[in-house]
C-alpha cells in the first residue's frame, strides 16, 4: 500500500514534464511561422536606377573586304616579241601611259603592204570610171551594145570596192601598229609582271601581262543577313526606328586591329538577290583611300547606320540574369518598396548596357547592385544618389562622367556614346550586381 501511494507522486512529475515540453515545442514552431518581417532600418540596402529614354542611333557593324574600285587585266592585242618593259612593278600608273613595247617591224611592213595595195587601186579607178561614162554616153546612141555598158559598169563597181578594200587594210595596220604599245587603260597602281624583255606573246592570251587595280576611291563589300533586312524593314515600317534626317548612307570602317578609318565612306547600293548558299544579301559602299591604307583583300567591319530611336530604354548588364531557359529577367523595386521579378525581351547589347524592347517602362526602378542579397517578395531599402553611402557616390560619379550626346548603338557594341539611360545609372564595370 505504502509502495502504490508513493508510486502517484513519480506518475505525476513526470506527466508535468512531458506536458512542459510539449508547450515549448508548441511555442517554438508557433514563434518560426509568424515571424514578424524584418523591419525597415534591418531591410538590405540596393543600388536602384530609374529607367529613362533617350535617343539612340542604332548601327550595325557587318564584315566585309575591300576590292579595287577599278581593275584592268592587261593583254597584248596582236602577237609579237617583248622588246621592253616600260614600268616599275608595283609603282602608279595613270591612264595612257605605255607599259610594253611589242616589236612593230612586222607591223611597220604590213602597213606598207597595205598602202601599196590602196595606191594601186586608186591609180586604176579614173581609167575605169572614164570608160564606164563613154560606154554609157554611147549606149545612148546605140554606138555599143547593152552587154558591153554592163561590163564596163561591173568593173566599176569592182575597183570602187578594191579601193575600199585596201582602206581598210591600211587603217587595219595602222591599229595593229599601234597595239604594239601596251598602253595603261585606266589610273591606278600596277602590280608585277608576268613576263620580261624578249618573251614571245600571243593576242588576247589567257595569262594577263599585268594587272592595274584603280585604290582611290575603293569598294567595300560586307554581307547582310536577309532576315536582318527584313527585322530593318519592319521596324522602319511600324515606327519604332525613324530616319530622323540622319543620312544612312554614311558608313565608317574599323579595319581589321580594331582601329577606326579616318574617313567616312558611302553605302551605294544593296544587292536585289539573296546568295541561296548564305541567306545573305551583299551591300557595296565606296572609302576614300587617299594614303593608301586600304588594300584590295584587306578584312575589314562596316558600321552601317539603320535608324533613330529616339525613345530607346537602355539598362546595365549587370542588371539582368537569365532564367533555365535562357529568357532575361531583371529585379526592380515596385511602389510597395518590394522587390519583384520581372521577365523582359532585350534586343542588343549596346556597349555595357543591353537595349530593352519589353518588359519595362519609364520610371521603373531597376536594382543594379546588391541583388544577390535579396529574393522577390522582399522588402529593401533602396540607396539613393547623394545618401552618402559607398555605393550611391561611385554610382553619381559614373554618371557624370558620361557624356551628354545622343547615343551612338552598335549590335557589336564597339561604338557607345551618349546620355545615360539611366537616373543614377553606371558604368557597368563598376557594379557587381546579378549577372
Amino acid at each position: 500500500m505504502t509502495n502504490g501511494l508513493n508510486s502517484f507522486p513519480h506518475m505525476n512529475l513526470r506527466s508535468h514534464t512531458l506536458i512542459l515540453v510539449g508547450a515549448a515545442v508548441a511555442l517554438t514552431s508557433c514563434s518560426r511561422t509568424q515571424a514578424p518581417p524584418p523591419p525597415a532600418a534591418m531591410a538590405p540596402e540596393v543600388v536602384t536606377v530609374t529607367v529613362t529614354p533617350e535617343p539612340l542611333l542604332l548601327t550595325t557593324e557587318l564584315p566585309g573586304r575591300t576590292a579595287p574600285y577599278r581593275i584592268a587585266e592587261i593583254r597584248p592585242q596582236v602577237n609579237g616579241l617583248i622588246l621592253k618593259r616600260l614600268f616599275t612593278e608595283g609603282a602608279d600608273v595613270v591612264a595612257g601611259q605605255e607599259l610594253y613595247e611589242i616589236d612593230p617591224a612586222p607591223f611597220r611592213a604590213a602597213l606598207e603592204n597595205a598602202r601599196a595595195a590602196l595606191n594601186r587601186a586608186e591609180a586604176n579607178l579614173p581609167a575605169i570610171r572614164a570608160r564606164a561614162e563613154r560606154y554609157r554616153q554611147a549606149l545612148a546612141e546605140k554606138a555599143v551594145s547593152q552587154q558591153d555598158y554592163d561590163d564596163a559598169a561591173a568593173a566599176l563597181r569592182q575597183a570602187e570596192a578594191d579601193v575600199a578594200y585596201y582602206r581598210a587594210m591600211v587603217e587595219t595596220a595602222q591599229i595593229n601598229l599601234g597595239y604594239t604599245r601596251v598602253t595603261s587603260p585606266i589610273s591606278g597602281r600596277i602590280g608585277r609582271s608576268s613576263v620580261t624583255d624578249g618573251a614571245i606573246v600571243t593576242a588576247y592570251q589567257p595569262v594577263p601581262l599585268a594587272t592595274i587595280q584603280q585604290l582611290d576611291p575603293i569598294y567595300v563589300d560586307v554581307t547582310q543577313s536577309a532576315n536582318e533586312v527584313l527585322r530593318l524593314q519592319r521596324r522602319l515600317e511600324q515606327g519604332q526606328l525613324k530616319h530622323a534626317g540622319t543620312n544612312l548612307n554614311r558608313v565608317q570602317l574599323i579595319l581589321s586591329d580594331g582601329t577606326l578609318y579616318p574617313h567616312e565612306g558611302t553605302l551605294e547600293f544593296r544587292d536585289v538577290s539573296v546568295d541561296p548558299t548564305t541567306a545573305s544579301v551583299v551591300l557595296r559602299m565606296v572609302f576614300p583611300n587617299p594614303d593608301g591604307v586600304l588594300l584590295p583583300g584587306m578584312f575589314v567591319r562596316a558600321v552601317v547606320k539603320e535608324g533613330f530611336n529616339d525613345s530607346a530604354i537602355l539598362i546595365p548588364q549587370q542588371a539582368v540574369s537569365r532564367d533555365s531557359k535562357g529568357n532575361p529577367l531583371t529585379l526592380l523595386v515596385n511602389g510597395e518598396g518590394t522587390v519583384e521579378l520581372r521577365p523582359i525581351t532585350t534586343e542588343r547589347a549596346v556597349g555595357n548596357r543591353w537595349l530593352v524592347s519589353g518588359g519595362l517602362k519609364p520610371g521603373d526602378r531597376i536594382i543594379v547592385e546588391g541583388a544577390q542579397k535579396v529574393r522577390p517578395g522582399m522588402p529593401v531599402k533602396e540607396v539613393s544618389q547623394g545618401n552618402g553611402g559607398e555605393l550611391s557616390a561611385r554610382a553619381s560619379a559614373a554618371v557624370t562622367a558620361r557624356p551628354a550626346d545622343p547615343t551612338v548603338a552598335s549590335v557589336g557594341g564597339s561604338q557607345t556614346n551618349g546620355a545615360a539611360a539611366l537616373s543614377g545609372s553606371r558604368d557597368g564595370r563598376e557594379f557587381s550586381g546579378a549577372q
